[in-house]
C-alpha cells in the first residue's frame, strides 16, 4: 500500500475515533443525568373539597416510596404534598428530607395530599417550608417529579384568567386555607362587568360554600396600593373581604402580608375594618375600627421601613374624599420579595354567626403607584 493511501486511511480512522468517544462521552452524559422516580405513591386525599376543619386530615398518613438514579454521596430526597392550594414539606423525624440507600431506593411518610412530589436535591438546599409553586430544576434542585395520589383524584375546577384595572389576574380554586379554616375557592365566583368593575361571590348553600379570589400575576414592590369598593355594609358577619399583599412561598410568619380586612368576623357587633402588618398577635402590628356604610377607597403606602393605612370615603383619588382612619406601622414591615397583591371574599367559618346567604363584592378599580 502506498504511502498516501496509508495516510488517507490513518485519518479516516483518527476521525472515526474521535467521532466515537464525542458520541460516546454525549450518550454517557445523557444516561447520568440524575434523575428520580416513585415505585408507590401514597393514597389521595378524599375528603370533601368544602370541609372547613383540617384537624383530622393532619394526622393521616401514608408510605411513599422510590429510586433516585445518578444521585451524588450526601444528596437526598426532599417531599413534597399538595393541600389547601399549597405544596408541603413531608418532615420526616423533624427533618425536611429523606435519606437515599446505597441502591437508590428511599422511602418515607408523607401526609395525605391531593399530589406529591419528590425532589433530588444538594446538601445545602434549604426547602421552603409551603409554596404555591414547585420550584424548578436548577439552584440545588437536581431532579424532580410529580405524581397523582393514588385513588380517585379530586376533581377542581380550572383557573382562569381575567382582566382588571389594566392588570392581568388568575383565580384561585378548590380548598385553600385562610384565616383559621379552609374555604372552597370556585372561579365561576370571580368576573368584571361591561364597565370593568370587579365582582367577588360566595356562593352556594349552608355546609357548601364557594368563595372567590384573585391574585395579580407579578409582584410590584414597594409603592401605594389603592382599593376602590363599593359599599360591604350589606356584608353577613362571617362574610369576609381581604385587600393583601401575600407571599406564596415561606411560614405563615414571614408572608410579606399587609392586609386590610373588611368583615366583622362572625359577631353581630363588632369592628369591621383591620388593619394589619402580620403576624397580627403582635400588638404593634394590628389596628381595628368601625367604619360607617359607603364607598370607600382603602390603600397603603408601602416603604422600606413603615407602611401608612387609610381609609377615605368615595374614590379617595382626589384628595377631596372624608378620611375615616389612617395609620402609621413602623414595626416588623417586610420588604418586599414574591408577593402579590391578593382580593379575597370568603366565610370566616370560626365565628357564632354562621352565614346564611350568598353574598357578593364590587371593587371599581385597583390602582398602583410606585
Amino acid at each position: 500500500m502506498s504511502r498516501p493511501r496509508i495516510v488517507g486511511h490513518t485519518g479516516t480512522l483518527s476521525v472515526l475515533l474521535v467521532y466515537f468517544v464525542l458520541t460516546g462521552c454525549q450518550s454517557s452524559s445523557i444516561k447520568s443525568a440524575p434523575t428520580v422516580a416513585f415505585s408507590k405513591v401514597a393514597a389521595a386525599y378524599q375528603e370533601s373539597p368544602y370541609k372547613t376543619d383540617i384537624s383530622e386530615r393532619d394526622y393521616k398518613t401514608d408510605i411513599i416510596e422510590g429510586r433516585a438514579t445518578g444521585a451524588r454521596p450526601r444528596q437526598r430526597i426532599v417531599l413534597y404534598a399538595k393541600t389547601d392550594g399549597r405544596w408541603g414539606v413531608c418532615r420526616q423525624s423533624g427533618q425536611p428530607s429523606t435519606n437515599i440507600e446505597t441502591d437508590g431506593r428511599w422511602k418515607a411518610s408523607v401526609h395525605l395530599g391531593i399530589q406529591y412530589a419528590a425532589l433530588l436535591v444538594d446538601p445545602t438546599y434549604d426547602p421552603p417550608e409551603q409554596t404555591e409553586s414547585l420550584p424548578i430544576v436548577g439552584n440545588g434542585v437536581v431532579a424532580l417529579a410529580v405524581a397523582n395520589g393514588e385513588g380517585p383524584a379530586l376533581v377542581l375546577p380550572s383557573p382562569k384568567m381575567l382582566n382588571f384595572s389594566g392588570y392581568e389576574w388568575t383565580t384561585s380554586t378548590g380548598p385553600i386555607f385562610h384565616a383559621g379554616s379552609r374555604s372552597f375557592f370556585d372561579p365561576a365566583n370571580v368576573w368584571t362587568d361591561e364597565r370593568g368593575a370587579l365582582h367577588l361571590r360566595i356562593s352556594g348553600s349552608p355546609g357548601k360554600w364557594a368563595a372567590a379570589e384573585v391574585k395579580l400575576t407579578r409582584s410590584l414592590g414597594y409603592g401605594t396600593y389603592r382599593f376602590q369598593v363599593r359599599d360591604t355594609s350589606h356584608l353577613e358577619p362571617s362574610a369576609l373581604l381581604t385587600l393583601i399583599t401575600w407571599d406564596g412561598v415561606g411560614t405563615e410568619s414571614n408572608r410579606r402580608e399587609l392586609d386590610i380586612e373588611l368583615g366583622r368576623w362572625g359577631h353581630l357587633d363588632n369592628t369591621n375594618v383591620d388593619y394589619v402588618v402580620q403576624p397580627y398577635y403582635v400588638p404593634a402590628n394590628f389596628v381595628a375600627f368601625r367604619a360607617p356604610p359607603g364607598a370607600y377607597t382603602h390603600s397603603f403606602r408601602w416603604e422600606p421601613g413603615q407602611v401608612t393605612f387609610s381609609s377615605v370615603a368615595g374614590s379617595g383619588n382626589t384628595g377631596g374624599g372624608r378620611v375615616i382612619n389612617r395609620h402609621l406601622f413602623t414595626s416588623g414591615v417586610p420588604s418586599p420579595g414574591g408577593e402579590l397583591v391578593r382580593i379575597a371574599l370568603y366565610v370566616f367559618h370560626q365565628g357564632p354567626i354562621p352565614l346564611k346567604n350568598e353574598n357578593e363584592v364590587i371593587i371599581d378599580e385597583f390602582e398602583y403607584l410606585p
